[in-house]
């Protein structure tokens, strides 16, 4: 799409940037990030208007106001106006497919696998790719706000990371896109915490459950869940974990 300088931004264009600011760690807002690059051209805009709206948005957001993060003086209306409509509207976020596709860095992810025929194939499509694009949307976010890295041990490898729900998706669907509802751990204490084998308490720090010494080898109970207990996680940049969600974990998911 041919770049457009000095036109209004539309509603639709916002809300794509806005689910990018949610996508990408905040120091990436740089002109020079390829998926700020990539977002300007699939909406026809500059590298530098885009990393500009991202610095907007996040003068907008209360979590950066706290640290006294200020935006560059041209917040608009439009601006203020798509954050408190949509910011924490994470389905429709999510469903910013532009945003969403770009930062998991393959599309052809969301494309649906083949269907039966005696289903109605459009509308299951449609199901089938919101699904996936809310799965990915709230990956990417809680990722993100953790810089990539296991908030317990700090690992930063990629392959190795999930985005845990700290309710599980299928007991709500209001919480299960919410990036407040997300722990980025490693694929081991992913495993732990959905399981219940170990959780967060009110400072958030690591709780371990009784049983699981009983699991294990006690020499890999001290080096993979000892060493870390009664410590506190590392808390992402955004996206704090709620703290009724944690409760809710430690009520109904903790096996003490």
């Amino acid at each position: 799409m041919p770049r457009r300088t000095n036109t209004l931004w539309s509603e639709e264009e916002c809300i794509v940037v806005l689910s990018l600011y949610c996508q990408i760690p905040f120091g990436k807002f740089d002109k020079t990030n390829p998926l700020v690059i990539a977002t300007g051209e699939l909406i026809g805009r500059t590298p530098s208007s885009v990393a500009l709206k991202l610095v907007n948005f996040a003068s907008l957001d209360p979590y950066h106001q706290k640290r006294g993060v200020s935006g560059m003086c041209n917040v608009s209306k439009l601006d203020r106006q798509v954050w408190a409509e949509f910011y924490g509207q994470w389905d429709k976020l999510s469903d910013s497919f532009i945003a969403t596709e770009l930062v998991s860095g393959d599309s052809k992810r969301f494309k649906s696998p083949p269907l039966s025929t005696t289903m109605d194939r459009e509308t299951e499509t449609t199901e089938i790719r919101t699904v996936r694009r809310g799965q990915a949307f709230f990956r990417n976010s809680v990722l993100a706000a953790h810089n990539f890295q296991c908030c317990i041990t700090g690992i930063q490898c990629p392959d190795l990371l999930r985005a845990s729900h700290i309710i599980p998706w299928s007991v709500s669907s209001i919480t299960r896109l919410d990036p407040t509802n997300g722990l980025c751990l490693n694929t081991l204490h992913d495993a732990a915490f959905d399981r219940g084998l170990m959780t967060l308490a009110d400072d958030f720090t690591l709780t371990l459950s009784s049983t699981l010494q009983e699991m294990m080898p006690s020499s890999v109970y001290t080096e993979y869940f000892d060493k870390y207990a009664r410590c506190p996680i590392q808390l992402p940049d955004r996206f704090t974990p709620d703290p009724q969600y944690l409760d809710y974990h430690r009520t109904h998911i903790y096996r003490s």
